[in-house]
């Protein structure tokens, strides 16, 4: 059982350590980061060393027999102290975070330097890659080896779970929120683990053994970590879902928006500071914002072009189409681009110049502009000069929306 657990355990914790440590680059200044990026990396670690051919390889390398276990287990009492420190940044002010982390991580090294004291007087004949704790459930150092690493194993697991479901009451994230709960699940099923490693020294004791619920107990180790790893990883995984649909969403609008800023930059190219270079896979909010202000100052420089019967004819053939509000005036503003382009192109300004029909919107942030802009590209058809002539540069047709 435990071979068939860990490897899959180790790679949702290797790639939640690889997606950490690169965020880890870019905020290493950020403790909870940092302590979360370290407990993927202890997690991974511990179970790397517990597969049993890793495990007699290391064996064979130090001379040491079943120098893996306490490799291994203070691992994951790094773990345990890490979480705690992870918990304490996210809920605690700045000066009390660091005092407990402090005090969490000098409780983990103590218990790992009692640990490392106990194994030293264990006289281990064997290697025991599965059931190590079974065999040596009647020595007396591996007895108070037992009671101190599962002892805290099973505090630190209660702590865990009592901490993480009340924050997750409070919280108003809801990846924070699941993500909590997920955890406190978590939790709860690894104290199977304990609670049955415990119950092998007892039963040393007292006459029962805990034999046939060696791979349950396994089972329950690996399952409850790994959702333990899941539930700290989904606020990440929700903040990367977010950045890939960001991300998505400025290319598809920087395309969008192409027809439209191509053909006021072939009207005007001094609209465009900076010439465009292709994207190739890097982010498009920069050149996204730039197209915007292109495009608004394509505007400007055919503001003496715009015809106000034009306007008055688009208007009537939309609103005759069943358009009104930001949908009237996206499509009526892009028919007065492309008529004021033509009467550009033929040096036919109007005396008296109308307003472009989205002048009066209310466009109060960023994101709103880029919407419009985009209904705007959408009503939007470029005119093609080499069949227009002086009676054309009357036509208020534009096509039809793309």
């Amino acid at each position: 059982m435990k071979d068939i657990l860990h490897p899959l355990c180790l790679v949702i914790a290797g790639i939640g350590f690889l997606f950490l440590l690169r965020d880890l680059g870019k905020s290493r200044h950020d403790p909870a980061l940092v302590a979360l990026a370290a407990t993927y990396g202890f997690s991974t670690l511990s179970y790397a060393v517990s597969i049993t051919w890793v495990w007699l390889r290391i064996d064979g390398v130090f001379g040491v027999t079943n120098i893996s276990v306490p490799l291994a287990q203070s691992c994951v009492i790094a773990v345990f102290a890490l979480q705690g420190s992870v918990l304490a940044h996210w809920s605690k002010p700045p000066a009390e975070a660091r005092r407990s982390s402090r005090l969490l991580l000098l409780g983990g090294a103590a218990v790992i330097t009692s640990m490392s004291v106990l194994f030293v007087l264990l006289t281990p004949a064997t290697t025991r890659p599965t059931d190590f704790s079974l065999y040596y459930a009647h020595d007396p150092a591996y007895q108070a080896y037992v009671l101190l690493y599962f002892g805290t194993y099973t505090v630190a697991e209660i702590y865990l779970a009592w901490s993480c479901w009340k924050y997750s009451l409070i919280a108003t994230n809801p990846s924070i929120t699941w993500g909590l709960r997920l955890v406190t699940i978590g939790a709860i099923i690894t104290l199977g683990y304990s609670i049955i490693r415990i119950g092998a020294v007892v039963g040393a004791e007292v006459g029962f053994t805990v034999d046939r619920f060696n791979n349950f107990a396994w089972a329950c180790g690996d399952i409850g970590a790994t959702l333990t790893q899941v539930g700290y990883f989904l606020p990440t995984l929700a903040r990367r879902r977010t950045a890939a649909r960001d991300w998505v969403i400025a290319h598809l609008r920087y395309q969008r928006l192409h027809d439209l800023w191509a053909a006021l930059d072939q009207a005007d190219p001094a609209i465009t500071l900076i010439r465009p270079a292709p994207l190739r896979g890097r982010s498009a909010q920069f050149p996204l914002l730039r197209r915007r202000t292109e495009i608004r100052q394509g505007q400007k420089v055919l503001r003496r072009y715009l015809d106000p019967v034009a306007r008055e004819e688009s208007e009537a053939r939309h609103q005759a189409e069943g358009l009104a509000d930001t949908e009237i005036a996206a499509a009526v503003t892009a028919d007065q681009i492309h008529n004021a382009l033509i009467r550009r192109q033929a040096d036919h300004p109007v005396d008296t110049p109308a307003q472009y029909a989205d002048a009066d919107l209310s466009l109060a942030t960023t994101e709103d502009e880029l919407l419009h802009l985009q209904r705007v590209a959408s009503y939007f058809a470029p005119p093609v000069f080499e069949s227009c002539d002086d009676s054309d540069s009357r036509s208020t047709t534009s096509g039809a929306r793309k």
